[in-house]
C-alpha cells in the first residue's frame, strides 16, 4: 500500500510523529511550510496563530509536490492551535481537494486537543477516516510517544 504522511509542524512535535510514522509505514513524507516562515515566540506566536485560526485563514504554502491519486493511504498531521488544526493544514486540504481516500489523522498538542480531530474529519468529508490519534508533548515525551505511535499504526496497518 503506497502511503503519504503529510504534515505541518511549527515547533517540531508533529515532525517527530511524522518521521516515526514514515519509518513504520515506509511512507513518503510531505512537510508543509508556509511562505511566511518568520519565527514567532511566546505571546506573539499565540496571537498570530490564534488570529489565523479564528479568522479561518489559509496561509499560502511554499511549493510542494503531492498527488492524492498516487496514494492508497494519506496520513495527515497537524499541531493544535486554539483547539483547531493549524491553518496551513486547512490550506493544504483546500488546495488538494482530497476525496475518496483512506486517511489517518493525528494532532499534536501540549495538553488540549480541543475539536481539532473533529474539524479535520469535517474538512475531509468524503474520505474514509480509518484512524485518529492525538499526541501530547511529542518531543518531550519521546519514548512514550514512540510506543503510542507503534500501537496506533498497528491498529490501522493493512486496513
Amino acid at each position: 500500500m503506497k502511503t503519504a504522511v503529510v504534515f505541518y509542524s511549527l515547533d517540531g512535535n508533529c515532525n517527530f510523529v511524522a518521521e516515526e510514522v514514515k519509518s513504520l509505514l515506509n511512507a513518503d513524507l510531505i512537510r508543509l511550510q508556509t511562505q511566511d516562515d518568520k519565527k514567532r515566540r511566546g505571546f506573539f506566536k499565540m496571537v498570530w496563530g490564534g488570529s489565523m485560526v479564528f479568522g479561518r485563514k489559509k496561509p499560502p504554502l511554499k511549493p510542494y509536490t503531492f498527488d492524492p491519486a498516487a496514494y492508497d493511504l494519506i496520513v495527515i498531521g497537524a499541531p493544535v492551535w486554539a483547539g483547531s488544526p493549524a491553518p496551513p493544514i486547512r490550506t493544504f486540504l483546500s488546495d488538494t481537494g482530497i476525496s475518496g481516500k483512506k486517511t489517518a489523522l493525528f494532532v499534536c498538542h501540549g495538553g488540549g486537543k480541543g475539536k481539532a480531530l473533529d474539524t479535520l474529519k469535517a474538512l475531509l468529508a468524503g474520505n474514509e477516516i480509518i484512524a485518529q490519534a492525538d499526541f501530547v508533548n511529542a518531543r518531550k515525551n519521546g519514548g512514550e510517544v514512540k510506543r503510542q505511535i507503534v500501537d496506533w499504526v498497528k491498529g490501522f496497518e493493512g486496513k
